[in-house]
């Protein structure tokens, strides 16, 4: 069922007339492909293509656990929920996301709950993120990575609405904000 709200759908009839691929790198491919929408017209597209991640909103004592790291792209320290990229062709998101926060804050979750997924920047980029929430945490032995520079922020979830007004990351926004609006939820 379609209405006002669904959102997205297939586009039914949508053809690839040529594909030009521009570049293939370790992380993103870019694409130059043409596209023949279901009334005829042709469209020209650059595609970024990208596996997909997984964004956790891990949550611990009554705190969010946020991490610190440097963005060279935009040359910033960033405030971000931990996240990472589906290393392997088909790897389910759910153990990617194990895997990562083991990884970023040294945590195993006993429970991961599906917060729904979204696109990053669907007019260019392939990107989908599964978010998840990430309770009942436990330390694990991981070994940091040194390229990564992360330092874990324990943020108080009293500060949620600052936290959010704060954040410039749109994966740790979205995810701050589904957070916020489970949280509210009557139960």
């Amino acid at each position: 069922m379609t209405g006002p709200l669904d959102g997205g759908r297939p586009i039914a009839g949508l053809g690839v007339e040529g594909t030009e691929q521009v570049y293939r790198g370790e992380v993103v491919d870019l694409a130059i492909t043409r596209y023949r929408r279901p009334g005829g017209l042709v469209v020209r597209r650059e595609v970024i293509g990208h596996p997909g991640a997984v964004v956790m909103v891990p949550v611990e004592d009554d705190h969010v656990l946020m991490v610190r790291q440097p963005r060279e792209a935009v040359g910033e320290y960033l405030l971000e929920l931990p996240a990472g990229k589906l290393d392997v062709p088909g790897e389910p998101p759910v153990e990617c996301a194990r895997r990562e926060l083991a990884e970023e804050v040294g945590r195993s979750a006993g429970a991961l709950e599906d917060l729904g997924g979204f696109y990053t920047a669907p007019a260019i980029l392939e990107e989908y993120i599964h978010c998840f929430l990430a309770t009942d945490l436990a330390p694990v032995a991981h070994e940091p990575i040194p390229e990564e520079e992360i330092e874990v922020v324990p943020v108080p979830l009293r500060d949620l609405g600052a936290l959010i007004d704060e954040v410039r990351d749109a994966k740790s926004l979205i995810g701050l904000l589904r957070l916020d609006r489970r949280l509210r939820a009557p139960a």
